[in-house]
């Protein structure tokens, strides 16, 4: 069952949901699991039943009680966790993978007024950090990592970790992550990774610099030197020349 899968989730992925009082727990106070299951009875309402208004009108009430915002139309696969969630959004053509993991303030949206397909597809296996825009038509690939605060535009592939405004990939492994990480905050910065290249690169230009005004003054030196010994020599040989 979809949301049994919900709910073992949310013990996989969240250390504060533990034994008995904690199943108490999060069935009365986790505001993540009360939307996905409003959300799965409004998906039924508007995708199976087709009924008009009332899905919206239900996901608009779980909105205000959950603070989070899911589209009837958004296709949500198994084992969904959404975690703390105030001020996530989640788009009508929007498609979510199975053990896909979504952090605060997450919005999973569109760009501009295109019909159609125009929300994100989300493969298995993700994270998405807190604060993190994912919008448009794209896809997002298996095992994917996106860092805190980051905006994603364009299609990710698999196996990879995407930062930054917009997001870039700034790692990429060819072989299948073998279980979900969620430590999206530890994560590296494509900027400061920049910035240290640039670093890098004056520091190495000054090197050659310093080393042309080094190599420049030992020439000067060398040059005056040799244009010493010729004045000796021009003296000397103006001295032997000189009659007694």
């Amino acid at each position: 069952m979809v949301l049994w899968e919900d709910f073992k989730a949310i013990f996989q992925r969240d250390p504060a949901a533990r034994g008995f009082w904690g199943v108490l727990e999060v069935i009365l106070s986790y505001s993540g699991f009360h939307a996905i299951v409003s959300h799965r009875i409004c998906h039924f309402l508007h995708a199976k039943l087709h009924l008009p208004l009332i899905p919206r009108l239900l996901s608009q009430i779980a909105r205000l009680i959950t603070g989070i915002e899911i589209h009837p139309g958004a296709q949500i696969g198994k084992g969904f966790f959404i975690d703390h969630g105030m001020g996530v959004v989640i788009g009508e053509t929007t498609i979510v993978g199975d053990f896909v993991t979504l952090y605060q303030g997450v919005t999973l949206g569109g760009t501009g007024k295109e019909s159609g397909k125009r929300h994100p597809t989300l493969k298995n296996h993700i994270v998405v950090g807190a604060g993190s825009k994912v919008l448009g038509n794209i896809t997002i690939g298996n095992n994917v990592k996106i860092g805190a605060g980051s905006v994603v535009v364009k299609n990710v592939p698999d196996d990879c970790t995407v930062v930054g405004v917009p997001a870039e990939i700034v790692k990429r492994r060819g072989t299948k992550v073998p279980e979900m990480s969620l430590d999206h905050a530890n994560l590296p910065d494509p900027i400061a990774m920049r910035l240290a290249a640039i670093q890098a690169e004056i520091d190495c230009i000054e090197d050659h610099i310093r080393c042309f005004n080094e190599e420049c003054k030992m020439r000067k030196i060398t040059r005056e030197s040799i244009k010493n010994s010729i004045e000796e020599l021009k003296n000397l040989q103006n001295l032997d020349e000189t009659p007694s």
